[in-house]
């Protein structure tokens, strides 16, 4: 019998190798003999500082019958798919959500055609390092485009809300392609910026080899569409072919027409050029809550103090982490978010004079500084506007304003003169809400973790891609008011993270088989 048993407690001295004696210890059986014991999760108790505990969920073979729930696997399988006479399906965007949607038709057998307008991940490393040395920004390859999105420059955080037998595929993916298989179970894994660039490529690999083709510096320019079709009320249209962008290797761009009937967009959140595309074909959308702020740095070690206690204990369990929020008296909340132990703040411009800030970690998370989004409420009130992509135009309207209040640069400041100097740049990077908010919230957030608010505290503007403004609707069919158009990810408004893009894209890749290439589709 295989069995499952959680709230397994270790002292942070004591390696896995004490499991199987602090299991039979729980269960008060001495002599029990234990097979094939596997970690299922692992997560850190720090809530009796100095006491801090490491907590496990186990699973083990035995001959005996025990009082417990046997273990169940669950396994992904990828859906069949028909392929005869149709078109290749085509994946706008190399993300997560692209990158599993693509993964997912390969493995399929569909073979498709996935766009991508920045680099490979090696090319692209150089033009963000020269962007960052240099301040030459190349708007189709940057942090925000390339091979593995956004994502690639990043702390690779894997934590999500969302619960989906789906997870496991993607954790089993990322794994196999060469991060480290503690992820498959701890409770906050992370994979860090070093080592994703080598995944993502080696996950491209894989689409490679079973027929899939990714195509850099190939930006999707228009959709054909063809034809009306009645649904109820709505008046429907389908996709005929795309218009592709290339890019060529002078520099120069040539466009070409590629017949397809299916196209799963997840183009990430930063191509606003595509939503207006699709806005102008017909494609129904939406305004989007979404959130605005700055990048907050601290010292590791003050995080590891206020976490553990003693900050010698982040060499046995790793640099601290944080996740803090506060409900102001104005009804704004305020929160941290994408916290990046031992990590940087970058700029993650993708766009000509404009600032946008991000955080980032390599996988050893040992650098001197720990930073995360410090984020207020935007509201589509806040928008001053009823068009469904308002809420774009007004995170442009502070990115500018960031680049100008910095000089061209990411604008940088404490919180101590972010609270009382009226000049200073980046409180005026920011709308009057924002700023209201974060400097009421910060006292609260201080006593929530010792140190938070230091006023040598390092506040750099301004923080907009934490998630879309827009959302462009689907039905239960995964398509959008466009036939054969099936949004994915975050840029269109369906996901916040990497794991949630991955498997929002292997959600879409499903719908695409399942209304396009079995023996029973229907586009409608």
């Amino acid at each position: 019998m295989r069995y499952r048993i959680s709230e397994i407690k270790l002292d942070v001295t004591q390696k896995e190798q004490d499991l199987p004696a602090a299991v039979r210890k729980k269960l008060r059986k001495k002599n029990l003999e234990l097979h094939d014991l596997q970690i299922v999760k692992e997560s850190i108790d720090a809530r009796k500082k100095p006491d801090i505990k490491r907590v496990y969920t186990v699973e083990f073979s035995c001959d005996q019958k025990l009082p417990l729930k046997e273990a169940v696997k669950r396994e992904y399988h990828v859906p069949a798919a028909d392929s005869e006479d149709k078109s290749r399906p085509v994946v706008a965007g190399f993300g997560p959500a692209g990158m599993f949607a693509g993964l997912i038709l390969a493995e399929a057998g569909l073979k498709p055609i996935i766009l991508e307008r920045g680099e490979p991940v090696d090319q692209r490393m150089k033009t963000v390092q020269k962007f960052w040395q240099e301040g030459v920004l190349d708007p189709e390859s940057n942090v925000q485009f390339g091979e593995g999105g956004a994502g690639t420059f990043s702390d690779g955080k894997l934590t999500t809300g969302i619960k989906d037998i789906r997870i496991g595929k993607v954790l089993e993916e990322l794994v196999g392609a060469g991060a480290d298989p503690s992820i498959l179970y701890k409770q906050k894994p992370h994979i860090g910026t070093d080592k994703l660039r080598g995944i993502v490529k080696n996950i491209r690999m894989k689409i490679e080899s079973l027929g899939g083709e990714v195509r850099f510096g190939n930006r999707l320019e228009e959709v054909t569409l063809f034809g009306e079709k009645e649904a109820g009320e709505r008046s429907l249209r389908e996709i005929k072919e795309v218009t592709v962008r290339r890019r060529k290797d002078d520099g120069s761009a040539e466009l070409y027409d590629l017949p397809t009937s299916c196209l799963i967009l997840a183009t990430g959140h930063s191509a606003r050029d595509t939503f207006e595309m699709l806005q102008k074909q017909g494609a129904e959308m939406e305004q989007k809550p979404f959130s605005i702020g700055v990048r907050i740095q601290h010292l590791q070690e003050t995080i590891d103090k206020a976490q553990y206690g003693d900050p010698k204990l982040a060499k046995i369990l790793g640099p601290a982490e944080y996740k803090l929020h506060h409900k102001c008296a104005n009804g704004r909340g305020v929160y941290t978010f994408c916290m990046c132990p031992g990590g940087e703040i970058i700029d993650s411009s993708a766009e000509p004079e404009t600032a946008v800030t991000n955080g980032m970690s390599e996988s050893a998370r040992d650098g001197k500084y720990a930073n995360s989004g410090l984020l207020v409420d935007v509201r589509t009130a806040d928008f001053g506007s009823d068009d469904p992509l308002a809420g774009i135009a007004f995170q442009k309207k502070y990115e500018e304003k960031a680049y100008k209040q910095g000089g061209g640069r990411i604008p940088e400041t404490n919180y101590e003169n972010f609270r009382d100097d009226m000049a200073d740049p980046v409180r005026n990077s920011l709308p009057d809400f924002a700023v209201e908010s974060i400097v009421e919230a910060m006292p609260y957030l201080g006593r929530k973790l010792h140190g938070f608010d230091t006023p040598d505290a390092v506040m750099k503007a301004v923080e907009t891609r934490s998630s879309s403004p827009v959302r462009i609707l689907r039905d239960e069919s995964g398509q959008s008011s466009i036939r054969g158009l099936f949004p994915a990810g975050e840029g269109p408004g369906y996901a916040g993270g990497i794991v949630s893009a991955a498997v929002d894209g292997i959600r879409m890749a499903e719908k695409v088989i399942m209304v396009i290439f079995s023996e029973k589709s229907n586009i409608l």
